[in-house]
């Protein structure tokens, strides 16, 4: 049984090459919140037009997979669809986002990030992919630590460091992929 879990985990790896595809919308989204909170614009705006640029996730995740030759749907494969699921499940965390966007505007992106970061940690299952259960906690713990250093006019410090820790991420599991494939 457990021997069958592995061979699906890593037929989902392969398949899926570990996510790359979502990893790479994910670095282009972190650019370009980079690039909003370098404008000279409020605090609430920034975080406002941060939020309206996650709407890109999904069509830019499936150009990237198509992109990259990546299975991003698992119909026919058992647990298949628990990638989905384990997504959706970062919408959860929202509210704790919409929170600090109105009770703490200047540490909405660090919330952001934080949740973006954790999120992955679950994947690390999924594809049967060290990387995601390692830098999860490092994505965590050092937008935590920035947020904690920097002031308002650094903030833009925050999401380049996700687009930064996201690229590193995504070399991770291309090595991963590349010794299962």
């Amino acid at each position: 049984m457990l021997l069958e879990l592995n061979k699906t985990r890593n037929e989902l790896s392969v398949k899926g090459k570990n996510g790359m595809g979502f990893l790479l919308s994910a670095i282009v989204i972190w650019s370009i919140i980079t690039i909003i909170f370098l404008q000279p614009i409020e605090i609430q705006q920034k975080n406002i037009f941060m939020l309206c640029s996650t709407g890109l996730m999904f069509p830019l995740s499936i150009a990237m997979s198509s992109l990259i030759k990546a299975e991003w749907t698992f119909k026919n494969i058992p647990l298949g669809e628990l990638g989905l699921f384990l997504n959706l499940a970062q919408i959860i965390y929202f509210p704790i986002l919409i929170w600090g966007m109105i009770k703490s505007p200047t540490d909405a992106v660090m919330f952001f990030a934080i949740i973006t970061g954790a999120h992955f940690f679950p994947y690390g299952w999924f594809y049967n992919a060290k990387p995601y259960y390692i830098m999860a906690p490092v994505i965590s713990v050092v937008i935590l630590a920035l947020g904690i250093f920097l002031n308002g006019d650094q903030l833009w410090l925050i999401p380049l460091s996700m687009a930064i820790i996201l690229f590193i991420l995504f070399f991770l599991n291309y090595l991963d992929y590349k010794k299962k494939s």
